[in-house]
């Protein structure tokens, strides 16, 4: 069934926020601030692996650099149109309506948590790709192997940053399961140059929310969102 695969990223998702959340609740605070730090560092691992392998080349046996300047200008754009539209405060602003709702208002680490660990698990390749051959072809494997990955993550931060976490699932699903209903209609005209350039500036989105993670001073990386829409038309244009 089509749209299979985002029900079960969802489901992992919410199993691993409850895990997390019941042993995190028995952790020694020195503990889940060493968890926050771990995260962060396998988070940016895992943002620069992921950019580096669509930006390296092997040509004449030769090691070769290149989208640079779809990277940069995908950036750049980018986050001007981020922030004229204030995706962050509206990103934020739902995190606090679902405080409210969840009757976690005295959560301070609620809204943190739920914006650093939906933008960990929306963005990125797997999420958009997986979605898309969900959406032509009924295949979900890929949201399967993403959904193992994301428990594993939400499970973590979790138990590091609380409950919020676990409403990760909401945007997860909604975007996800958007990509599969867009998909039916209009997958097919997806190009691979598109595909590897989402690739490529959502991992470099990703290793920002590792330094989110890290750092006092936070990168409003859901402002950098049409960053991803910026490197896919430059896929299309390019053709």
């Amino acid at each position: 069934m089509r749209g299979m695969g985002t029900l079960i990223n969802v489901l992992c998702i919410l199993v691993g926020g409850v895990v997390g959340c019941l042993f995190g609740n028995r952790l020694k605070d020195s503990i889940r601030e060493s968890l926050v730090t771990v995260c962060g560092v396998g988070v940016v691992i895992l943002g620069i692996g992921g950019s580096l392998e669509k930006m390296l080349t092997m040509e004449d046996g030769k090691l070769l650099f290149g989208g640079s300047t779809l990277m940069i200008v995908s950036l750049v754009v980018g986050v001007v149109i981020g922030e004229l539209l204030q995706i962050d405060q509206k990103v934020n602003a739902f995190g606090e309506w679902l405080k409210v709702k969840s009757h976690s208002t005295g959560d301070q680490s609620f809204v943190g948590g739920f914006v650093t660990t939906s933008c960990t698990v929306c963005i990125g390749a797997m999420a958009v790709i997986g979605a898309m051959q969900d959406g032509m072809s009924g295949d979900y494997s890929i949201l399967v192997v993403k959904g193992l990955l994301d428990a594993i993550i939400v499970c973590v931060m979790a138990a590091s940053m609380g409950k919020g976490c676990i409403f990760s699932a909401i945007p997860v699903g909604v975007l996800q399961g958007s990509v599969t209903v867009l998909a039916i209609f209009i997958g097919d005209f997806m190009s691979q140059a598109a595909l590897d350039n989402l690739s490529m500036v959502g991992n470099v989105l990703i290793m920002c929310v590792g330094l989110n993670l890290l750092r006092t001073k936070q990168i409003r990386v859901a402002n950098m969102l049409p960053a991803i829409v910026v490197a896919i038309a430059w896929g299309f244009v390019k053709l």
